[in-house]
């Protein structure tokens, strides 16, 4: 079920409705054809559409990934409640047609799904293919013994997602078939799903090791004969070395052949060059090739040290990590690449190197940006084993006995081969007993299957209160590989200092300076991962409908936690003004020079965040004097008399000055700015265009407390996606085209339709409108 997404083998897709493959398989291999278009969908629940001669003319047609719950209302009443954001939850029905040729009747069909939200049960023809629970994972059915094949018949899947039992999640899920369906054909020889295991256990600048587990699949009815021939391409797409093996195969059996390729001067990848390798492999069967399949990976080699902490190609740093989770904001669940390239380069701007998947596995393409970005990654398979938590007392602890094997082995097999993932986390503040052998055995259990799947690398768990749950004292500790916690860094300090040669890191943390410090002044701390690196949806209290604590909000805009964080942990020059909101230090600390209530507001505390040796700060040019950069870090503080006109910090490195940021006091709205992360975008569901519209006064500056409704259409070549802003309690529709400002600011997610221009406009009453012209390619 492994692919590369830069290397289809062949696509033969004609989309029609019904899609037909209208060409023969002939000389084709592996054949991946792209399954997302031409669906049907229906919200709730329909009897008897799981059968072939269902009437689906009034169903709505659409495309997937598709989440229908971000595209209703919010309501206080919904029974997604708190956790899943106030959203509608329910059943959802989609179907789809399409024809095969004869020639497929020769080859194994199947269709893989890499997530369904949830519950998810699937029919071919009408005949019931089995059902997934969990939400989050990559899953696949074989469909040929049921498929008709041949001109004017005609195949129907259908699939019904139910996430109707609630509280199914502390936080939002999303609802359907969220992320990317493809169909595969293959010989009944053929790569097992995930089949081929990729690993560099030596791997220098000199030379690396790479060896290959490559697992093959006789489904005929004979014994086969098979020659596997695996090459290594460079990140230039050059062969650089092949090797062959020979392994015969019984009639419905499996085989499995080791072999190493010894790669000279290699490119390492690395944070600052994630060079990509891949690995071409061949089944040869009497002398014809019946399958190939590429598999991206890197060159690298990462170890975890008990006193020195995390290590990658000889190089000790601190893992500086930042949780996600899967919803991309007014997109929902169905998040296209190009946001999550937006959000990845934000967190990168701040110094954020590394990622925990919080609390499930994530789709397969974000693995792939992380190993293209340099990302490194702590993997996580569940929020809940058997204990139900708060909030979310209907989730995954329902299933979790019948299922964590099989979910822990897809999710590891799909993963192991990206270069960016170091670690796997089987769970995230686990309510289960620890102090008892269920407990021990329950963390035994998963830790064993992940060895046994992926050797290479070491496994954890976020730990939640330890002192409570007696894992520090009981022995728990000694048998993780590497200890993860939660919060309480002091604790986990401790338990190091007590035990120095346990391995520790920070599975997730808080913004303020005490876990900074923990980090920074202890080397054997191997890194620590903020909650979190974005707003996200749900695990609010209404009226508030996304959680806060990001460093940035939905939209990507820069707070007050993102621009001290990055003077602690980007290595360029950093300055940062701040103030207290309310008069004489009340509120929260916000990067403007606006006040709400300029009659009210004169006693001023103003911060700045810099890691820069000394700051100057000046009131409408007037000094009030330097400060040198803390021991610890901490921001350099001023009372300062308000006045209106101009703030600026000036930042010096050996008395040069390096850096500088100025504020403004703004005055009346005036008009609206639009500008845009990218001028051209692709026809494809992956690209958006981040239209971002801003309200200024008359003399260009912003505008802070700016609310009025801005109002977006589009001509040409394209379609407004989404709306948002960074209110984490507006309830307003993200299937809109308008929307309030916050703090100013508002944006529209625009996607192509056609290749061609496009031009967005942006209008609000009493305000100068502005529009941007975009172009799609194909």
């Amino acid at each position: 079920m492994k692919y590369n997404r830069l290397y289809i083998l062949s696509f033969i897709f004609v989309f029609c409705c019904p899609v037909v493959f209208a060409q023969t398989l002939k000389e084709q291999v592996r054949v991946i054809t792209l399954f997302d278009e031409d669906w049907a969908f229906n919200p709730g629940d329909v009897q008897g559409a799981e059968k072939t001669g269902f009437d689906q003319t009034k169903w709505r047609k659409l495309n997937v990934p598709h989440d229908w719950s971000i595209e209703g209302a919010y309501d206080k009443t919904n029974l997604t409640a708190r956790g899943g954001g106030y959203l509608p939850s329910g059943i959802g029905w989609y179907r789809k047609t399409f024809n095969l040729d004869e020639s497929f009747s020769k080859k194994k069909v199947t269709i893989e799904f890499d997530g369904i939200m949830a519950n998810s049960e699937v029919w071919i023809n009408g005949f019931y293919l089995g059902k997934r629970p969990f939400g989050y994972i990559s899953f696949s059915y074989d469909l040929s013994k049921y498929l008709n094949f041949g001109k004017g018949k005609i195949n129907t899947i259908a699939v019904k997602a139910d996430n109707t039992v609630q509280p199914a999640s502390r936080y939002y899920t999303g609802a359907g078939i969220y992320r990317h369906v493809r169909l595969v054909a293959t010989d009944a020889v053929h790569i097992a799903d995930w089949g081929v295991y990729i690993t560099t256990p030596d791997a220098t600048a000199q030379k690396a090791a790479v060896k290959v587990k490559t697992e093959v699949l006789n489904e005929s009815g004979q014994s086969a004969q098979v020659t596997i021939e695996t090459s290594v391409l460079d990140p230039a797409g050059k062969i650089v070395k092949t090797v062959q093996s020979k392994q015969t195969i019984a009639a419905g059996k499996n085989g499995s052949v080791d072999q190493e390729l010894l790669v000279t001067n290699p490119k390492l990848w690395n944070l600052e060059s994630p060079d990509l390798y891949q690995t071409l492999t061949k089944i040869t069967l009497n002398g014809r090739v019946i399958d190939d399949q590429l598999n991206t990976f890197g060159i690298r080699a990462f170890k975890f040290d008990a006193s020195t902490g995390f290590w990658l190609n000889g190089k000790n740093f601190k893992l500086k990590g930042a949780c996600l989770h899967h919803d991309g904001g007014a997109v929902g669940a169905a998040v296209p690449l190009s946001v999550w390239k937006f959000r990845l380069g934000r967190l990168k701007e701040v110094g954020v190197n590394a990622i925990r998947t919080a609390h499930n596995p994530v789709a397969p393409e974000f693995l792939d940006l992380c190993d293209q970005m340099g990302f490194l990654v702590m993997d996580e398979t569940f929020d809940t084993w058997n204990s139900a938590k708060n909030n979310g007392e209907k989730g995954y602890n329902r299933f979790f006995t019948e299922w964590w094997e099989r979910d822990t082995r897809d999710m590891v097999m799909r993963d192991r081969n990206h270069p960016s993932i170091i670690i796997y986390s089987v769970g995230n503040e686990i309510h289960d007993d620890l102090n008892s052998p269920e407990g021990f055995k329950k963390y035994k259990d998963q830790q064993d299957l992940i060895h046994q799947l992926d050797p290479g690398r070491p496994v954890t768990m976020a730990l939640f209160r330890p002192a409570n749950s007696k894992v520090y004292t009981n022995g728990f500790a000694e048998t993780m590989d590497v200890v993860g916690q939660n919060y309480r860094e002091n604790e986990l300090v401790a338990l190091h200092n007590q035990k120095p040669n346990l391995k520790v890191t920070g599975t997730e943390n808080t913004h303020v300076i005490q876990q900074y410090l923990a980090l920074r002044d202890n080397p054997f701390m191997a890194g620590q991962f903020l909650w979190t690196g974005f707003d996200y949806l749900g695990e609010a209290d209404w009226p508030q409908i996304t959680n806060g604590q990001g460093l940035f909000d939905r939209i990507g805009s820069w707070k007050q936690q993102s621009l001290q964080r990055q003077s602690w942990w980007s290595d360029k020059p950093v300055v940062h003004i701040v103030r207290k909101e309310d008069n004489a230090g009340a509120g929260a600390w916000i990067n403007n020079w606006t006040p709400t209530d300029f009659d009210t507001y004169d006693d001023a505390k103003v911060a700045v965040y810099s890691n820069c040796e000394e700051v100057e700060l000046f009131l409408n040019g007037k000094s009030l004097g330097s400060k040198a950069k803390p021991a610890d870090d901490s921001p350099r503080l001023w009372d300062v008399t308000f006045e209106k006109g101009s703030i600026k910090a000036v930042g010096k490195n050996k008395g040069k000055v390096v850096l500088s940021e100025e504020l403004k006091t703004a005055g009346p709205p005036a008009k609206i700015v639009l500008s845009v992360d990218k001028s051209k975008i692709k026809n494809s569901w992956e690209d958006v265009a981040f239209v971002t519209a801003k309200i200024y006064d008359v003399n260009g500056n912003l505008c802070p407390n700016a609310d009025q409704l801005i109002k977006f259409s589009i001509s040409g070549s394209g379609v407004i996606d989404a709306v948002d802003n960074g209110n984490i309690a507006s309830h307003e529709m993200y299937k809109a085209t308008q929307r309030h400002a916050y703090q100013g600011v508002c944006m529209a997610n625009i996607k192509g339709n056609a290749t061609g221009n496009v031009e967005v406009k942006a209008t609000a009453d009493g305000l100068e409108g502005a529009s941007i012209k975009l172009e799609v390619n194909k």
